[in-house]
């Protein structure tokens, strides 16, 4: 439809600033003080309640009055969302061009172009893997929620109108999208939580509750008016009137859904299954404090006041400078924070979005520039510009020759495979995660290690110990696949490799009659929990025990295959993993400190699962060499990053081409003939 001037807006109230303000004050406490509200993150949930609510409403009324106008629709989402946007990604351009490394930068680059484009969610999905950054070293990780908002933005408009045109029934499609989208949503969050978390499909439900509630309080007045008559009547009857009242019910279910939040920002946290049924509490909470209105004790008395309403307006630039200072903040430390240092860095965020607000987003939304016919296509080529400076920082590697970038090329992983040869026995894929690797092309293959990344950065010690002796060494791996024979559990995503990559290097093994040994090398504790030492498991308990069956049951049928071929298995057990990033130690402009040890007991914590299951395998396979790592990393106190100045790790759990040659020279004596 064409442009039209009489395009209507919901009435302001004040009271959902208010809720804005709940919402992002626990977002941002639970980024920078994550055990004071552990449950804090479900602020976003309560964002696409709202936003689906005020978003419906206008759609719904412009549509019934025929007002409503695509144009109109869009040009103002682009004049609430691009100006802050604009500048984060500019002000994460900036910042990372002084401080990052090249891959760190080369990411970011990749994270502004998506967070342009509004598919931040889907680029962090499909992220999530074997060499990703932690979450707490991407500085825009948090536009994963801003690209479902407009993903919604952009369908669901499309949708209503098409069903107004066919004469559909609104209500009857909105309530059929977000029931579909909440069973995938329940689907989801027990065989894939990652991708639930991150996918539209298996959030719109949650915007889509608020415009079950936009439609309702549109046009069924008149039913709620004949309830609340119903419920004074039947409270005159029963003589109680005098004490409770409709205001009164009113309030109640106010202070019900205000209560309703308290308790999910409360006892929701990373262990629980999010969304999946935990995320009715915020979307309840949210829905039922809308619903009554204005004049909700809670409503008018806390989120009307002028505090909660003045955060409410600086939400949307508070949600987007917040967690950009401190993950900045986190690379530069190369650990959490002080306190102090977090505190400054809120109030800081806290500043800088009051300043945004009333500099650039009141003035291009509200005030004096809001009639300008040049701010639209302005807001449109910036955005533009910024999304293509983006996409030539990704596919320029991070500018290389930058002065932050200049660090000793020990930390790239792919030095390990400086002297090897591409080999074909077992063909990767084209995602470059995989691969088959040789020292002696023209050879035989005697030893054939298997496994994943933690199997390859064993490479440039094995380089070092058989190059140029008459066994010749292979390696089959692919990042992200433990090296044994995948088996299907409901959580578990790194047992099943892209090809089977893993089961063609076994079986290759099994069969080949040249190759007399086998090294199974991998990363344990992120298959079996799925989260990094330094992150919290997005895992229930169960969830874990299921994948740590999984694991047993691969492992126990990979050594018995092995065995019954005849082929010497030596099973490296796992470096410890750090929890400062070793980037940070010494060479990064700005870092500070160079203490990367661990106390061996965090690592045997982390690890008891899986050294237990080890356990029982010596002693059910007492031909299987096994070689525990942590013994020539670790004392009696400490695990070590650092081995007589020589830094051992690249990345918190992936060995440089020092600390690989320090790691296999330990156990070198293992292989025949050398000693």
């Amino acid at each position: 439809m064409t442009y039209s001037s009489n395009f209507k807006h919901t009435k302001y109230r004040a009271d959902i600033d208010g809720l804005r303000a709940i919402a992002v004050l626990g977002v941002v406490i639970f980024h920078a003080f994550p055990n004071w509200v552990q449950g804090g993150f479900i602020g976003v949930d309560v964002f696409f309640v709202i936003s689906g609510y005020l978003i419906s409403t206008i759609l719904f009324e412009n549509l019934e009055g025929g007002t409503f106008s695509f144009s109109e629709f869009y040009s103002r989402r682009i004049k609430r969302i691009f100006p802050a946007l604009i500048l984060i990604l500019l002000f994460c351009l900036v910042i990372g061009w002084l401080i990052l490394l090249a891959d760190e930068y080369r990411q970011l680059g990749k994270h502004v172009l998506s967070g342009a484009a509004f598919i931040s969610n889907l680029t962090l999905w499909k992220e999530v893997g074997y060499f990703d950054n932690s979450a707490e070293t991407k500085p825009l990780l948090h536009l994963w929620s801003l690209g479902i908002e407009e993903q919604f933005y952009i369908i669901w408009p499309a949708l209503l109108w098409l069903a107004w045109k066919r004469k559909f029934n609104l209500l009857t499609l909105t309530f059929i999208l977000c029931l579909i989208s909440f069973l995938l949503n329940l689907r989801g969050v027990g065989s894939d939580i990652l991708a639930t978390f991150y996918l539209p499909q298996t959030r719109f439900w949650e915007l889509l509750s608020g415009s079950l509630l936009a439609w309702l309080v549109l046009y069924k007045k008149n039913t709620f008016a004949v309830i609340i008559d119903r419920i004074e009547c039947a409270l005159s009857e029963w003589k109680i009137n005098r004490y409770l009242n409709i205001n009164a019910l009113i309030s109640i279910v106010s202070i019900l859904g205000f209560f309703i939040l308290i308790y999910g920002f409360i006892n929701i946290n990373k262990k629980v299954s999010f969304p999946g049924f935990w995320a009715i509490i915020p979307v309840l909470g949210t829905v039922l404090i809308i619903a009554v209105g204005p004049n909700g004790v809670i409503n008018r008395t806390i989120l009307s006041n002028k505090i909660a309403v003045w955060f409410g307006l600086i939400s949307f630039p508070l949600y987007l400078w917040h967690w950009p200072l401190l993950s900045f903040l986190r690379i530069i430390e190369g650990e959490n924070p002080s306190i102090w240092i977090r505190v400054l860095a809120v109030l800081l965020s806290i500043t800088l979005a009051w300043v945004t607000y009333k500099l650039i987003e009141y003035p291009i939304r509200i005030g004096k520039f809001k009639a300008s016919r040049i701010i639209l296509p302005l807001l449109i080529l910036l955005m533009s510009f910024i999304g293509l400076t983006g996409y030539i920082v990704y596919i320029k590697d991070g500018f290389i020759h930058r002065k932050a970038a200049q660090i000793e090329d020990v930390y790239e992983y792919g030095l390990h495979w400086n002297g090897w040869s591409q080999c074909d026995q077992v063909k990767s894929d084209a995602s470059g995660l995989g691969g088959c690797f040789i020292l002696s092309p023209n050879k035989p293959i005697d030893v054939l290690l298997i496994g994943d990344s933690h199997a390859g950065h064993l490479a440039t010690g094995l380089r070092d110990v058989f190059l140029g002796n008459t066994e010749n060494i292979a390696v089959m791996l692919y990042a992200g696949c433990y090296p044994s024979y995948p088996v299907k559990t409901p959580s578990a995503v790194y047992f099943n490799c892209p090809g089977q990559f893993i089961s063609r290097a076994l079986d290759y093994a099994i069969k080949t009659p040249s190759v007399k040994t086998v090294v199974l090398s991998g990363y344990p504790a992120l298959h079996i929990q799925q989260s990094r030492f330094h992150e919290s498991s997005v895992l229930t308990d169960d969830q874990i025990i299921k994948n740590l069956d999984a694991f047993d049951e691969g492992t126990r049928q990979t050594l018995k295959a092995l065995i019954n071929a005849n082929k010497k298995v030596i099973y490296i057990l796992d470096v410890p993993e750090l929890l400062k990033d070793p980037k940070s130690c010494t060479q990064r402009i700005y870092a500070r400190g160079c203490e990367i040890n661990i106390p061996k007991e965090a690592y045997l914590n982390r690890n008891k699962d899986f050294l237990r299951l080890i356990d029982t395998y010596r002693k059910e396979f007492p031909s299987v060499i096994f070689v525990n790592s942590s013994e020539y990393f670790c004392d009696d106190e400490q695990c070590y990053g650092n081995k007589d100045g020589t830094l051992l790790y690249a990345t918190r759990d992936h060995l440089t081409p020092n600390g690989s040659r320090y790691l296999v020279n330990s156990f070198r004596h293992l292989f025949n003939g050398k000693n």
